[in-house]
């Protein structure tokens, strides 16, 4: 019998490579898709599937069905938590994707994958902090230390201007224009954003810049703005994890990740009357319907409002 790895697992990497240099996906798009894909690939592998010809709908179908029923790794044999809708929504667009490719690219005759039915999606409302918890949050220590002032410039450049994690992560000091107030941001598909810098975010950077990196950066640091204490990059996870110390240590009670700085960025901009269009540039967002989730967010906030100021609310 033909080997699966051999015939199958190619072709996913050519549509990782595409990912990669053609349309200028996110790291953390191609190592999702990567594992989505590699998990059909063993599935595939499985079930005797020689090459991609030999798989039809009912194979993809099976495959999710499969997917469905599968015990979440790290539970137990009878436990029955099983794949949540949003993690098929993303096995499925994950196929579709590369199915895309290979048709385009001449791979495959037929996109059986465009006949997979996408699960409806629950719209979950994105969570902001209060505006006593980001007070709390931005509230320097009392003799903060080189790391102190990192983290206090990262918290008030998410805030303050609405950085995913990624771009945090990868910003750079030419990219800071902060006697302008604005930073040039590199987002998802490697597109280019101007992105105003608020006075308290400037000041805390400046701060940093003076005060903490020259004590963290070392001879090899990259140009990177924020280091860690080993002079080096932020990862995905070690920058996730400072941050949510960081509003541990600062008493926020409610569980705080990177992206709920975002959101409270455009939440609160839009409850102080700020133009939609306005918000979807400078968070990044392609399309006006991804940030127009805002507004219903900051509807409850308008509706709390006319029912406390309103002579008839």
């Amino acid at each position: 019998m033909t080997n699966v790895a051999l015939t199958v697992e190619p072709l996913v990497d050519d549509f990782l490579i595409h990912l990669r240099h053609e349309r200028g996906q996110s790291d953390q798009t191609q190592k999702t898709y990567s594992m989505l894909l590699r998990r059909f690939v063993a599935w595939a592998q499985g079930q005797g599937v020689q090459d991609w010809p030999s798989v039809d709908l009912q194979r993809l179908t099976a495959f999710l069905e499969a997917e469905r029923h599968r015990v979440l790794a790290h539970e137990s044999a009878d436990s029955r938590r099983r794949l949540s809708t949003e993690s098929v929504y993303l096995q499925i667009a994950a196929l579709r994707a590369f199915y895309r490719f290979a048709v385009a690219e001449g791979h495959l005759a037929n996109d059986v994958a465009a006949k997979l039915a996408m699960p409806r999606r629950w719209k979950r409302l994105p969570k902001d902090l209060t505006a006593d918890d980001i007070e709390r949050l931005l509230t320097p220590p009392a003799a903060p230390d080189a790391a102190d002032l990192c983290d206090l410039a990262v918290l008030e450049l998410a805030y303050g201007s609405g950085l995913r994690l990624a771009e945090l992560r990868g910003i750079r000091l030419e990219q800071l224009h902060l006697d302008a107030g604005f930073v040039n941001v590199v987002g998802k598909g490697n597109k280019e954003r101007i992105v105003p810098v608020g006075d308290r975010a400037v000041a805390a950077i400046r701060n940093y810049l003076e005060k903490g990196r020259p004590q963290l950066a070392k001879s090899g640091s990259p140009g990177n703005v924020f280091l860690t204490q080993r002079g080096t990059a932020f990862s995905h996870t070690t920058l996730w994890r400072r941050i949510v110390a960081r509003a541990r240590a600062a008493g926020v009670l409610v569980p705080v990740t990177p992206h709920m700085l975002r959101h409270s960025f455009a939440t609160h901009l839009l409850e102080h009357g700020a133009d939609l269009r306005v918000i979807q540039e400078m968070l990044g967002h392609a399309s006006l319907s991804t940030t127009q989730i805002y507004t219903h967010v900051a509807g409850h906030h308008l509706r709390d409002v006319h029912r406390k100021f309103h002579p008839r609310g």
